[in-house]
This record gives structure tokens, C-alpha cells and sequence, in this order.
């Protein structure tokens, strides 16, 4: 009796273990990390699952390309299916996979026999951190439900201090565009400073503010758009 009762005490701390190795593997891995080289940017974002990589020239203001998808983690292995790349359409679908190791802020990723350093740039503890889509937006004084149809997707990534949108098609291998930078978000004020923009270099270096709050696990935020229109948004979070 005491040798079976041994036995489920053993199983059950090596599934606790398994299960906090997995957890801390994926949290390691979740932030925005960078290279940096002298004409051009890279951006790596792995939050709640989902993972972008996107390369640019900000003082030029030129945007290179993007790719993203979903993202598990399995040991020191990442296992990535690509959604949208904004230069080769050819690769979405398709499942990737990388050996990564973690040593201080530096991550090293390897893959089809190349490796590289990541620095560090945050990490995804921030209260707006996470995957969001928009819900609904106000219109004639009352918010309405957006309802997205088709297998078109419109999406924002946020780590601790970085932002990305896509909007993509990964079933017809559609990309409509993205846009990224930095992000702030204290007493009550959001603001973005774009880095890149696939639709119009023109816009780098600009910044736009909203008020915001969580409430009841949405993000509302209000103000006016790039256009100089009023606008209020619920966006949720990506399940």
C-alpha cells in the first residue's frame, strides 16, 4: 500500500514539474527581443502563443518585410506555423521549427543551420500585454458588435513595450499590411510611436494617443484616428 501510495506522490511531482517546465519555458520565450545591425532592424515578438518577425530600416524609414503565425514550445524546441509573410506568400502554412536557448537576456535561436543572438527588449508582463482583435466601435452613440467573417484576421500584438497589427488571409495567403513600434500605457493614456509601416513610410516616427482602461479583461480605448476622426474601440483578447 505504502509503495502504490509512493508511487502516485512520484507521478504527481514529476507531472507538476513537467507542467512548470512547459509554463516557464513558454513565459521565457515571451517578450519582443531585437538585432540590431548597422542598416537595418530586426524585431522578434513572442506573446500568448502567436510570434512576428519583422525587419526595417527606421531612420531611413524603410519597411523590409514581416512574417507571423502561431507558436508552441516544447522543450528547447519552437514550433512555429506561419500565417502571413509579406514577401513570399509560398511559406504560409507551413510549419517551422527552431532549437532556442536562454542565457540572461540573450536568446540563441537556431534554425536550417544558422543561429543568432536576440537581445532582450521586454518581456509580457505588462497589464495590456497580450493577442487582440477588435470587438466593437461606437457608432451613433452606442457600441456595436464587429463580427469578422471569412478567414480574414485583423490583429495587435503588445509586449511589454512593443506593438504590431497585422491584417492577413491565411486562406487565401492574403497580406494587407502591417504597422509596429512602441507603445506606452499609464494613467489612463495609450500612445503608439510607429517604427514601421508596410502601407506608408510616410507615417514612421509619428505618434498617436487614446484614452484607455481595461474593463472587465477588454481594452477600450477613444480619441481620434490618424485621419483626425473621433473613434471608441473595444478590443479582446485573442483566446
Amino acid at each position: 500500500m505504502k509503495s502504490k501510495i509512493l508511487l502516485v506522490v512520484c507521478l504527481l511531482a514529476v507531472m507538476a514539474i513537467s507542467s512548470t517546465f512547459a509554463q516557464s519555458s513558454r513565459s521565457g520565450i515571451s517578450g519582443a527581443w531585437q538585432i540590431k545591425e548597422a542598416d537595418k532592424e530586426q524585431i522578434l515578438i513572442f506573446q500568448d502563443g502567436f510570434f512576428s518577425h519583422t525587419v526595417y530600416n527606421k531612420a531611413d524609414k524603410q519597411f523590409a518585410y514581416s512574417r507571423g503565425g502561431t507558436y508552441t514550445s516544447t522543450g528547447d524546441a519552437l514550433n512555429l506555423k506561419v500565417s502571413f509573410n509579406s514577401t513570399d506568400r509560398e511559406e504560409v502554412g507551413k510549419q517551422l521549427t527552431a532549437k532556442y536557448s536562454i542565457s540572461g537576456k540573450t536568446v540563441k535561436l537556431s534554425t536550417n543551420g544558422e543561429t543568432q543572438n536576440w537581445q532582450r527588449v521586454d518581456d509580457s508582463s505588462a497589464p495590456l500585454a497580450g493577442v487582440w482583435r477588435i470587438t466593437s466601435r461606437m457608432q451613433d452613440g452606442k457600441l456595436t458588435p464587429i463580427h469578422q467573417t471569412g478567414s480574414r484576421q485583423t490583429y495587435k500584438i503588445l509586449t511589454g513595450t512593443r506593438f504590431q497589427w497585422a491584417a492577413i488571409d491565411p486562406e487565401k495567403k492574403e497580406f494587407s499590411g502591417t504597422g509596429g513600434g512602441t507603445y506606452t500605457f499609464s494613467d489612463g493614456k495609450y500612445t503608439e510611436t510607429i517604427e514601421f509601416f508596410s502601407r506608408d513610410n510616410s507615417r514612421v516616427g509619428a505618434s498617436l494617443s487614446f484614452e484607455g482602461k481595461l474593463e472587465n479583461g477588454d481594452w477600450h480605448h477613444s480619441g481620434k484616428s490618424s485621419k483626425g476622426d473621433p473613434i471608441y474601440e473595444v478590443w479582446s483578447r485573442v483566446k
